[in-house]
């Protein structure tokens, strides 16, 4: 019978068994310690290649290495589910980690990369991520966490980025569609040896340039590692698991080769135009997107109970021309002036209406900006959600705008503003507390009030911030109430320094008189974040 005893500060496990000759045969790098009649001991290293091998040999209770041997490095010590995710990762080429938003699943990646790099398993890492993830999720969680790591964020020209992937780094990072800028110049980076997808059901339709672009860097160019992320695999059909199984898993037992087949395994034919999941779909879809690792908020205790992210977002080039414009104009407007916390809250708020797509022309109407990004960022946040979202935005015109902008793609939302009466919002409350309708509430936060228990949602998102810190506690209080049994995520959009600036104050409860004049004083050069 062969046994197995880690010795953590050597990286390696000792393997007893009858005979060293019956180790060496199943891992000829072993050096043999001692080998007596019946009695032999085989020193080999603490790796996740060993330990597979052991234990489809049927070796029992093999420990893994990460959970054996790595002290985890960075600001705070992970939760009992970002052990085991990380855990997982290391121990796979290829997997899905499909846990909730909220659960970190940037800094559980991470500690698997950086354990494998201290093994010597893995060189680099490119991160394949959301653009409002880049610079203020990936780039700042590896300066703040793995300072020993020198990362890349590709963005920019093509020239610029191009550039950047030349510079040795340890974490590259690029956007979902920048991934087609460097592709050529990735395959001849065999160095680049893990590719982490962060938000992989972006990659959900096999059809699309980017799904193509994709698998030819972790399935043609070269022998990669590959990770997918997500905590919504299937946002709008079973069928969404099957291109990112071809993507991350493709040699999975049982994954048909054409879509074709997995939609008749996982739905049902109602006309020409309709198909509907069959009960049995989720298992089929869970069995087929393995190796997979899940945890849901609602599976850890030991979470805190509300988390706070920020998501980076683009403005479009109207909403930068308009923000800049309208900056210098305040500048001029406060030169020399004393100024009240009324008054400057007012012209903060102009600044904060562009951001959200929004602003007034000399005669005060209402002029509409594009905004896609962010439209598409909030999409992004309200299908990776695990309950229901309220998206709070403090101006009336870019509620109507968000709002139905959600519409047009197909999410059920409703507004709650000053101008909706009581009675249509006790049954938007209803409706949205006590059954499966309404998706998203788009609302103006002062128009929540006090008392107000909405704990079918479990993410908040801050489309635009409030200048009023008590405005701000009291909206963020409306999921966190008597009978919400999951942890909350609260989301802060975020364009500008101002914006910025602001969230982080909110957070720490401090005053927001003097945000914007604070903000000319230091940096009116460079306005944006």
């Amino acid at each position: 019978m062969i046994q197995v005893k880690p010795f953590p500060a050597k990286k390696a496990l000792a393997v007893f068994a009858p005979s060293a000759k019956e180790i060496l045969h199943l891992l000829p790098k072993g050096i043999v310690l001692k080998d007596d009649p019946g009695h032999a001991v085989v020193a080999v290293p603490h790796s996740p290649e060993v330990v597979h091998t052991l234990t489809i040999n049927g070796v029992k209770d093999v420990p893994t290495p990460l959970s054996t041997i790595y002290t985890f490095p960075g600001r705070f010590q992970p939760f009992e589910a970002q052990r085991a995710t990380a855990d997982f990762a290391a121990m796979h080429e290829r997997c899905f980690i499909l846990n909730s938003m909220g659960l970190g699943k940037t800094m559980t990646s991470l500690w698997a990369f950086d354990f494998l790099h201290s093994m010597k398993l893995v060189n680099r890492v490119l991160v394949v991520c959301p653009l409002s993830t880049m610079e203020r999720t990936w780039a700042d969680e590896v300066f703040k966490s793995f300072p020993q790591y020198k990362v890349n964020v590709l963005y920019g020209t093509a020239e610029r980025r191009k550039k950047l992937l030349k510079e040795e780094a340890d974490v590259y990072v690029i956007n979902t569609d920048g991934i087609g800028i460097i592709e050529k110049e990735l395959a001849k980076r065999h160095d680049i040896d893990l590719v982490i997808i962060d938000e992989v059901a972006l990659f959900r339709n096999k059809r699309t340039t980017r799904w193509s672009i994709m698998n030819r860097i972790c399935n043609k160019q070269t022998k990669r590692r590959v990770w997918g992320m997500t905590g919504s695999p299937t946002p709008n059909q079973p069928t969404d698991a099957w291109a990112q199984c071809m993507l991350v898993v493709p040699d999975t037992p049982g994954l048909p080769k054409y879509f074709s087949h997995f939609q008749a395994k996982t739905m049902f034919r109602v006309n020409q135009f309709t198909w509907l999941p069959k009960p049995d779909a989720a298992d089929i879809v869970y069995q087929t997107m393995q190796p997979s690792i899940r945890f849901s908020l609602d599976d850890c205790l030991d979470l805190p109970p509300q988390t706070v992210m920020t998501r980076q977002v683009e403005l479009t080039k109207e909403q930068e021309k308009a923000y800049k414009d309208m900056f210098a104009k305040l500048v001029f407007e406060l030169k020399g002036q004393t100024v009240n916390a009324v008054s400057e809250a007012t012209k903060a708020s102009k600044l904060l209406q562009i951001c959200c797509g929004v602003a007034y022309d000399n005669s005060g109407a209402e002029v509409l900006l594009p905004m896609q990004p962010r439209i598409d960022v909030l999409k992004e946040i309200i299908d990776e959600s695990e309950g229901k979202a309220i998206c709070f935005i403090p101006f009336t015109g870019a509620l109507n705008s968000v709002t139905q902008s959600l519409r047009d793609l197909g999410i059920s939302a409703e507004i709650i503003d000053g101008s909706v009466s009581k009675s249509e919002r006790d049954r938007i409350f209803g409706t949205f507390q006590n059954t499966k309708d309404i998706q998203v509430i788009v609302a103006n936060p002062a128009a929540m009030s006090h008392g107000l228990t909405l704990t079918a949602a479990t993410t908040i998102v801050w489309y635009g911030p409030t200048y009023s810190n008590e405005v701000y506690q009291q909206a963020c209080a409306r999921v966190r109430r008597p009978g919400q049994k999951r942890t909350t995520v609260i989301v802060h959009l975020v364009s500008s320094k101002l914006e910025q600036e602001i969230y982080k104050r909110l957070d720490k409860k401090q005053s927001l008189q003097g945000t914007l004049l604070d903000l000319i004083a230091k940096d009116s050069e460079n306005l944006l974040s």
